[in-house]
């Protein structure tokens, strides 16, 4: 199976509604996935985000977020961006954490990389 890495880096409902939807994709059929949100998508990590806003094909982040939250699906969060943003990390979803540049670089040498 593939490696995939998921890069969020936009608080844009439409990025991250794709950005979700190909990484539960992806671990359904049993790739190893990586997400890491970076810039203003570190505003993704908080749970009390509304994820319900419809794009334009009618889906949401809410249709495929809570996925990747149940399976634990490891998700790392750009600990200055969010540390500037003054997110709680006691706040984020149960599979976030803070996380930085050289773990990043890591994951990103061994994955396929998707940038959302």
């Amino acid at each position: 199976m593939a490696n995939f890495l998921f890069v969020l880096r936009s608080s844009d409902n439409e990025k991250a509604t794709r950005c979700f939807q190909f990484a539960k994709i992806a671990h359904s059929k049993a790739h190893t996935v990586n997400l890491f949100l970076i810039d203003s998508g570190v505003e993704w990590a908080m749970q009390d985000r509304d994820g319900s806003r419809k794009t334009d094909t009618g889906d949401c982040p809410n249709d495929y977020l809570p996925y990747l939250v149940e399976k634990e699906v490891p998700v790392g969060v750009c600990t200055p961006c969010a540390k500037n943003r003054k997110l709680d990390e006691a706040k984020f979803h149960t599979n976030m954490v803070l996380d930085g540049g050289p773990h990043l670089i890591d994951m990103a040498a061994e994955a396929k990389v998707f940038n959302f």
